[in-house]
């Protein structure tokens, strides 16, 4: 299995610190609001990373913190008369809710930056003591220019990052480029003891401390979306080996953005869009089947056509099937025959195919076209003569295909009668409203899904093609 590792800019050979366990960190929400679908695209791949790495026989600790307490929640908080830790805990009930609904596994553990504070404490005292960090006035700087190899993940030296940075000025810092790991407490500000007086964390620090206490000094993998890299992710590294002189993460995972219309996903722009409201509008099986429908490092657009060929892809992968499980109440032969075993074997061939496109940096891209290339295989070579011990094989393997995705779970037994259903009762109310254009796409759509509609005098009957 290789992994392309944003440290060192080339794909390597996956290796765990221990055979056969990984530890992983995600970098998880600030949990202020409801997450928007580009924290969603984060989430769900590496949600697809730990699957797939579980699929491969690893057991994953895998870790993905909340940031609940930050300028954005001390800000929100105020603006809505409350405090910052009802605050969290109600977006972090609210993330729940709609990481379950994209059928995101939950995390081994799911820390709170504020439940970590004297671990945090201790790290910045270390810090200090080392000669990395100064406090002034209360507020905690690390100095950039003490660790000498700042700038290593994001490519760039101190001068060129000092020069290209939108840095904050205050001229109590040595360097500008020197950033805060603790605080000094603010006006009505949530704070916390220190040896530096009340105050509370910087926002790099708190991953650090996270991550080092429930996985170690130096994990396998550390993960995030690309705009972490830095300073976020470049700050943690900073921080972190400063103070274990050990390397912090071994492989560095960075997903790419989500466009809108072609255009930055951007609340100025008007075009922002949160994995709720895209819930509302499509199940969540289509919308992981869009998300990891292109390599997790590529920018990928997002907009309401494409989702709707995504519709479509989906729909053809479970009328697929629906229809092997039509057939398993239809044919008559139990056992496979020594043929239909030449052609088992076959079939299990997509499985190594697939394997080796998600072995190579979880290209979940080509792992979707292998089990659609073994959807058509199945189309064209499965029928009401074959054994119900091959139609098993055949859905047991496209579904085990489909696990690590978080796609084709679901049977579609009761469901497809139900929406056909409802598809024709729309269609019929359409043809009462003479709205023959709603009509025959109704039926144009079941058509393209295999289903044919009959206009009888006893009502509208329906069957598959």
């Amino acid at each position: 299995m290789k992994i392309y590792n944003t440290l060192t800019k080339r794909k390597e050979e996956f290796i765990p610190i221990v055979p056969g366990e990984v530890r992983m960190y995600v970098c998880g929400p600030t949990v202020y609001n409801f997450f928007h679908i580009g924290n969603g695209r984060t989430f769900i791949v590496f949600d697809a990373v730990r699957r797939y790495l579980e699929y491969r026989g690893y057991k994953v600790k895998f870790v993905q913190n909340f940031t609940d307490i930050d300028d954005k929640m001390i800000k929100k908080a105020n603006e809505e008369n409350s405090t910052v830790k009802e605050l969290g805990d109600k977006y972090i009930s609210e993330y729940y809710k709609d990481a379950d609904g994209l059928n995101i596994e939950r995390a081994t553990i799911n820390p709170r930056a504020t439940e970590f504070m004297s671990e945090i404490v201790d790290f910045v005292k270390d810090l200090i003591d080392r000669g990395f960090a100064y406090e002034v006035d209360g507020d905690v700087y690390f100095s950039t220019k003490s660790f000498k190899e700042y700038g290593k993940l994001s490519g760039q030296d101190l001068e060129e990052l000092q020069a290209g940075a939108r840095i904050s000025v205050d001229e109590r810092k040595r360097d500008p480029m020197d950033f805060a790991v603790w605080k000094k407490q603010k006006p009505c500000e949530p704070a916390w003891e220190s040896p530096w007086g009340m105050g509370r964390p910087g926002w790099h620090i708190e991953c650090s401390c996270m991550a080092h206490k429930l996985l170690g000094e130096t994990i396998d993998i550390h993960a995030g979306g690309e705009d972490l890299v830095f300073p976020h992710h470049e700050n943690e590294i900073a921080q972190s080996e400063a103070r274990t002189g050990k390397p912090f993460a071994n492989y560095w995972m960075h997903s790419a953005f989500i466009n809108v219309n072609n255009q930055k996903m951007s609340k100025s722009l008007n075009n922002f869009f949160t994995a709720r409201e895209v819930l509302k509008k499509y199940n969540p099986d289509v919308i992981r089947l869009f998300m990891l429908s292109g390599h997790y490092r590529t920018q990928l657009n997002f907009n309401e056509e494409l989702l709707e060929s995504s519709k479509a892809a989906l729909d053809r992968l479970y009328n697929a099937i629906g229809n092997l499980e039509s057939l398993l109440g239809e044919v008559k032969k139990e056992e496979i025959s020594e043929e239909e075993k030449i052609y088992a074997a076959a079939i299990n061939s997509y499985k190594d195919k697939y394997i080796e496109k998600m072995d190579d940096d979880f290209n979940t891209a080509d792992g979707i076209s292998v089990i659609f290339d073994l959807i058509r295989d199945v189309n064209t070579n499965i029928n009401v003569n074959s054994s119900k011990e091959l139609i098993n094989l055949v859905l047991n393997l496209i579904r085990e295909l489909g696990k690590p995705l978080g796609i084709l779970q679901k049977s579609t037994k009761g469901s497809l009668e139900e929406e056909i259903e409802a598809l024709i009762a729309q269609r019929q109310q359409a043809r009462k409203d003479k709205n023959w254009a709603l009509s025959d796409k109704i039926r144009d759509d079941l058509k393209s899904r295999g289903i044919i509609l009959e206009d009888t005098p006893q009502g509208v009957r329906w069957k598959k093609a």
